[in-house]
């Protein structure tokens, strides 16, 4: 596979510029009365054709290839929905000195949701790691994250979700799982249509995702969110998070060494399972939290953002990593040294 450039300075995501350019027209213009309706339902609408997309473009038989590396895909998945979730819950001795409650809730939330797939391939490109491998995890935790992510809301947040109940089980169900679940069955039929128009089908993507956030937004400043988070808050928060990228950074880098796991699957550990999807977390924040996503989406915005300028300085510095430290993993999920084998191939 083509490895992609290596950015020659961290990237200021075009899109999260989108999204806070979202953030301020629905403060500057909130939907309200009938508007708020109509973008509700756009909004409800939106996040299902957005997961039935979903659906319709993960290759099952990819997948089910892809469980043959299983130590890898068990490792990323244990740091999404179990390493970060308990940092997530330690963050709680923060309140009320550093974060108010509702922040905290919105950090726990961000712990909960699964990671990223293609920033995490492209990262995994430039450094030079094991490609398929990152295609695989990331995919594969976007699947669990529509089981995991609500059920461990359920346990974690309850009742403190805003919105939260039993019932957002159910609505998620029927609003996240059901259509991808019929993205998957009609793969076979439209799966080549999905494909070929992937690019547009992409903005559709994306434009799904700002129509949640102005959403979630002007339900917020009716409610009066920004009147409960002051400059302070928010600079105490992007310090929070930045000590919650560099604890999972580190720990899994050198916990996939310790499992003896080779270079390159040990970048796709790192990329995989240190970061967190804006795409899946917020049609779900906005399914589980309703009234109270907005400052329930807030922390994973900023994460979002973070993550990819760190990640982008750390992904150049390992593709300048010495050739003869480069492994590939043999079918039985070990590695072994490529540095012969490419000097033999010039």
């Amino acid at each position: 596979m083509k490895r992609l450039r290596r950015p020659s300075r961290p990237p200021i995501d075009p899109y999260i510029l989108l999204l806070l350019g979202t953030v301020g027209l629905a403060t500057l213009f909130p939907a309200r009365g009938t508007g708020a309706d109509l973008a509700s339902g756009a909004s409800t609408a939106a996040i299902a054709f957005l997961f039935f997309l979903y659906g319709a473009r993960l290759s099952t038989r990819e997948a089910l290839d892809g469980l043959k590396h299983w130590r890898l895909h068990v490792t990323v998945l244990a740091c999404t929905f179990v390493v970060f979730p308990v940092l997530g819950l330690a963050a709680r001795g923060l309140v009320p000195v550093l974060l108010t409650d509702p922040l905290h809730q919105g950090l726990l939330f961000l712990t909960l949701v699964p990671s990223t797939v293609q920033s995490s391939i492209a990262f995994t490109s430039i450094a030079r790691g094991n490609v398929p491998a990152a295609i695989c995890a990331g995919s594969f935790s976007s699947l669990a994250g529509i089981v995991v992510t609500p059920l461990l809301a359920a346990t974690l947040l309850g009742g403190a979700g805003g919105g939260f109940s039993a019932g957002s089980v159910v609505e998620i169900v029927l609003q996240l799982l059901v259509p991808f679940v019929a993205g998957q069955l009609l793969r076979r039929w439209i799966g080549g249509f999905v494909s070929r128009h992937r690019k547009v089908l992409g903005l559709v993507d994306r434009g799904s995702i700002l129509l949640v956030v102005y959403t979630a937004f002007s339900e917020g400043v009716v409610r009066g969110v920004w009147h409960q988070v002051s400059p302070a808050r928010l600079g105490v928060l992007l310090a929070v998070e930045a000590v919650l990228l560099a604890v999972m950074l580190l720990l899994t880098w050198y916990g996939a060494k310790a499992l003896r796991f080779g270079r390159e699957d040990r970048i796709v550990i790192q990329f995989a399972g240190s970061k967190k999807s804006l795409a899946a977390g917020l049609p779900m924040a906005s399914v589980l939290f309703g009234a109270e996503a907005s400052l329930a989406v807030l922390p994973l915005m900023l994460f979002h953002q973070m993550q990819l300028m760190v990640c982008a300085v750390i992904a150049g510095r390992r593709s300048r990593d010495p050739v003869a430290e480069a492994t590939v993993p043999d079918p039985a999920g070990r590695s072994r040294t490529e540095a012969g084998t490419r000097t033999r191939s010039g």
